[in-house]
């Protein structure tokens, strides 16, 4: 198939929707279909454009991947690459560095695709308050408008939008139309709904006709999909109709993210004890996730000499937590981690922490939460008991509620008391992946509901 996706984030991007994405489009490429994607250079979560691309440059690169059947790493050959570095998440290493395996084996198969990465122009604001966050957004759907209409000329079969965010949708429905193409709105966040309940909007004039437009443009997809089920009927409930929706979740590849037999490296290099127990946040640092929660709970459990809080991560709200940890002693600080050293970071926890904030439930489904799981380690979240967020961690950690530092304090303290607790829940999250989360599981799903969606009528 030719698959074009329209996308603010994309790889190299180590978080949310910019890593969801680049697998997902190097996925079908090595599957053997035409991907091509139109997207910014990489900014998040820092806010500040990756050294090696520019705000204000067009570029395109062109890569051609192959996925072989008989090993578990693909091949991936750049064919041209006009600027910048496109990393594949999937297998972890950079296209142009990959050399051909020689090891011998035998390949059954083997199937090549094409990716072509576009990047238009994007003005990224240093201190992203909500009326610059809709410029920033703007310039994007601005810059890339005439580069998603070149692409009607190729004729795709699908095209998709990934959501944040809609002030793509329109460039996309156009060359969707016009290029006889079906088309796919892929909803991660709904950023509508989230800017207002997390008070980043504050405009109640504006609401019942962001509201509006927001319902217009979901119905004008043929196909709409989301992350979990309760955003699903909450796409029904926005007015998209059930036929048009599918489930479409989250993953995580469990050879990639796996328990660790030893213990994690970052252990010696933070100096931490064997024996101390460490609750981990890692990812993007912004308004949604409540940090506050986390330096509050630190400070009430500061008189445990052998719990240790390591925060790593970027975003908005870094200064802010970090300020309010700055006297702790207990807690750590390290910077973003490469793909190559994700599953030591995440095996560096015994207790992963995933706040969330009240309004923001059932809003967005993190996608951090599939590393969590796939590392075989218990969870703590805030969020209300009869959420999505709240059902999948049941069972394979703890749920408290929303912005109450004292009982996740006592979660936290709970598990660090109780190493069979942590035993049993983080088992418990191992399976769920392995049996829910799987990556080739769910992309192949989602693979075959688009051929026949593209395929249909």
């Amino acid at each position: 198939m030719r698959i074009l996706i329209h996308s603010l984030n994309f790889a190299p991007e180590l978080v949310g929707c910019g890593k969801t994405t680049g697998e997902m489009a190097d996925w079908l490429a090595a599957r053997g279909h035409d991907v091509r994607v139109v997207t910014a250079p990489p900014f998040n979560p820092e806010w500040r454009v990756a050294p090696g691309f520019w705000s204000w440059q067009y570029s395109r690169s062109d890569y051609v991947l192959q996925s072989q059947s008989r090993i578990s790493a693909r091949e991936l050959v750049p064919a041209r690459a006009s600027s910048g570095t496109h990393r594949s998440l999937g297998a972890g290493v950079l296209l142009a560095e990959l050399p051909h395996s020689g090891d011998g084996i035998s390949i059954c198969e083997t199937t090549t695709g094409r990716l072509t990465v576009s990047r238009c122009p994007v003005w990224v604001p240093r201190q992203p308050s909500a009326p610059r966050r809709i410029l920033h957004l703007a310039s994007f759907a601005i810059a890339s408008f005439p580069v998603m209409l070149r692409q009607i000329r190729w004729k795709p079969d699908v095209v998709m939008v990934m959501e944040p965010t809609l002030f793509c949708a329109p460039a996309a429905l156009l060359a969707g139309r016009f290029g006889g193409a079906k088309t796919w709105l892929h909803v991660l966040d709904f950023e509508v709904d989230a800017g207002f309940e997390l008070g980043m909007l504050k405009w109640a004039a504006v609401k019942h006709t962001a509201a509006w437009v927001e319902k217009k443009i979901m119905s004008a997809f043929d196909r709409v999909s989301t992350i979990s089920e309760k955003m699903l009927a909450k796409l029904v409930q926005k007015g998209v109709k059930p036929s048009a929706c599918l489930l479409f979740p989250n993953w995580v590849d469990t050879d990639v993210i796996f328990p660790l037999e030893q213990p994690s490296p970052f252990r010696a290099e933070l100096g931490i004890p064997p024996n101390d127990v460490v609750a981990l946040y890692s990812g993007t640092m912004a308004r949604k996730q409540g940090l506050e929660v986390l330096a509050e709970a630190a400070r009430r459990l500061a008189r445990r000499e052998n719990l240790r809080f390591v925060f790593c991560g970027e975003g908005p709200g870094k200064p802010i937590l970090a300020n309010l940890t700055s006297e702790l002693s207990h807690v750590h600080w390290i910077p973003l981690q490469p793909f190559e050293r994700l599953n030591d970071l995440l095996n560096l926890a015994d207790i992963h922490l995933l706040p969330q904030k009240a309004d923001a439930a059932d809003l967005v489904m993190p996608s951090k939460l599939t590393g969590m799981l796939a590392s075989g380690l218990p969870v703590v979240a805030t969020s209300p008991p009869d959420t999505q967020l709240a059902q999948v961690v049941e069972g394979r950690g703890i749920v408290v509620e929303p912005g109450d530092a004292a009982a996740l304090a006592g979660a936290i303290e709970q598990l660090a008391d109780a190493p069979g607790l942590r035993e049993r829940l983080g088992r418990n999250a191992r399976e769920y992946a392995l049996s829910a989360l799987e990556k080739e599981r769910v992309l192949s799903q989602f693979e075959q509901a688009m051929i026949s969606f593209a395929a249909a009528g």
